[in-house]
């Protein structure tokens, strides 16, 4: 029922502006008040109405002034100023609310950060900066306060990206009655040392990252499959379709040496197709072949099936050489044996041997 029994909000900012507020729909309903304030002290109070009023639905609900002293008395009164509704003196300096902290640096050495700030000029043994700092895994800030204007935290993760904010708080109760504190300096995001605009973008980074090296490793794997499978393809053709020799390569002497004279090409070579066939001729096919030989001369010696004639040249050179190439003329309708099968003769045909 008193003159001081209505709330106020009282803030001096930075002890350069004060703003008083009340809730003037509550405490005074049907009227629009007015306000009046001194810093002067003593019986003869310089009075001054408030020129700029905070309006709450077109009601006057607060007053910004300026900070002028330490003292300040305010005055609430009806619409017209012929009657107090409310006074209260109080000291402006208890409710300063600091401003942001100004010059806000980060020094980085490995996991330690060191934050500091311009010192105000006006009473800095009564503020403490206040850091608060979250990584993009935490929920909730973390605060750490120290004497302005310099903080030393560590313990963080090059790893990792943060988020840091810094703001002054007032001590209380030894230089405020209510414990302001400044605005928070804009937010910054740090990343072992180096500033980004955002925790997001070393996110974006990191998914980038992961994208490239996904595909990478993908495309990898494909040509890998792919040369499996191609390995796997040509064993698979080689076995069901197996690769046909070229003839021009083993008969290409036949035509550039002996201008396609097969007699000719047969005297030069025979020695050496004959030796290649023994070398390459397995055990087995080498003792069928002579058993087939003695099979022959057998039948040879049974009856005079056939005429060996030779060529008078081998002879009529003494050479030492024995012929290199037999006739073997064979009766009509003789049956020759030859690697296991029995073959009809006739007198058109005949053997190189």
């Amino acid at each position: 029922g008193g003159k001081d029994a209505i709330n106020t909000t009282i803030i001096n900012f930075n002890d350069e502006k004060m703003q008083i507020t009340w809730a003037t729909r509550e405490l005074f309903p049907y009227e629009n008040v007015s306000f009046f304030y001194t810093f002067g002290e003593g019986k003869h109070k310089d009075w001054k109405p408030c020129t700029t009023y905070l309006l709450d639905q077109d009601y006057n609900s607060g007053c910004l002034f300026k900070t002028e002293g330490p003292t300040l008395g305010i005055s609430i009164r009806n619409s017209n100023g012929s009657k107090e509704l409310f006074s209260k003196k109080l000291k402006a300096n208890f409710y300063i609310k600091p401003s942001p902290p100004e010059n806000v640096t980060f020094f980085w050495k490995e996991d330690t950060i060191t934050v500091s700030c311009n010192k105000p000029e006006r009473n800095a043994r009564c503020l403490r900066l206040e850091l608060q700092y979250k990584s993009k895994f935490d929920k909730e800030w973390q605060s750490r306060t120290s004497k302005c204007c310099t903080l030393g935290e560590q313990g963080f993760d090059p790893r990792k990206c943060y988020s840091f904010r810094v703001r002054l708080k007032r001590l209380v109760p030894y230089c405020n009655v209510i414990e302001y504190s400044s605005d928070w300096e804009a937010e910054t995001f740090w990343m072992n040392g180096t500033l980004l605009d955002s925790c997001d973008d070393d996110m974006t980074s990191q998914s980038k990252t992961v994208i490239v090296v996904s595909c990478s490793l993908a495309v990898l794997l494909m040509i890998l499959i792919l040369l499996i499978l191609l390995c796997k393809w040509q064993r698979v053709q080689m076995s069901v379709l197996p690769a046909i020799p070229d003839p021009k390569y083993p008969f290409a002497d036949l035509f550039s040496d002996h201008n396609g004279n097969l007699q000719e090409w047969l005297d030069k070579n025979d020695h050496v197709v004959l030796q290649t066939k023994l070398e390459y001729e397995e055990p087995e096919s080498i003792i069928e072949a002579e058993s087939q030989q003695e099979d022959g001369k057998n039948s040879d010696k049974q009856g005079p099936l056939e005429k060996i004639f030779t060529f008078s040249g081998a002879a009529e050179n003494n050479d030492g050489k024995a012929a290199e190439i037999a006739c073997l003329i064979p009766a009509p309708n003789t049956t020759a044996p030859l690697a296991g099968f029995h073959i009809l003769m006739n007198d058109d045909m005949y053997v190189m041997l």
